[in-house]
């Protein structure tokens, strides 16, 4: 029998989207909560499991970025594709109660209030990617092109390989 996985808001706004995706668990390391590990539990090409960061500008605001695991982004590019001149990632204390999830559990769909967002350029080489279903311990495997949909995302390049 197949263990049944509670739905999160996010898989709710992608049921209602009808969009389609699958929920995949994962062990959760308290220790270790990067996308690396995440990839290495479920067997899965580290360029593919995206995280999700979120950062303030000195002029929009907060907006959202969207990159490979491994990688990190690159301030001065996200801050030029989201029209600031400099950018920073938010202090995690201010992630809860900006986005509504913590950390290791954020994910680009759902946050309690829509924010830019902005997908590095290398998801759409893959017929899926991983990104957070919103809760540590569980990730949703889903087509690119229907995240960037669903976020209203602009694809652009975060970081320079």
């Amino acid at each position: 029998m197949k263990e049944r996985i509670a739905k999160t808001n996010v898989a709710r706004l992608l049921d209602k989207a009808k969009i389609a995706y699958e929920l995949i668990p994962y062990e959760v390391d308290e220790n270790d909560l990067s996308a690396v590990h995440v990839a290495a539990s479920l067997g899965e090409n580290i360029e593919q499991v995206f995280k999700t960061l979120v950062l303030h500008g000195d002029k929009s605001g907060y907006f959202v970025c969207v990159i490979p695991g491994e990688h990190e982004v690159d301030l001065k590019m996200a801050a030029k594709v989201s029209g600031n001149k400099k950018c920073d990632l938010i202090p995690m204390k201010e992630l809860l109660p900006l986005t509504g999830y913590i950390r290791g559990g954020c994910s680009p769909i759902g946050m309690k209030k829509h924010f830019p967002t902005y997908i590095h350029e290398t998801c759409t080489a893959f017929p899926y990617i991983y990104i957070s279903a919103g809760i540590r311990g569980l990730q949703i495997k889903i087509a690119a092109d229907d995240l960037i949909k669903e976020t209203k995302a602009e694809i652009c390049s975060l970081f320079t390989e």
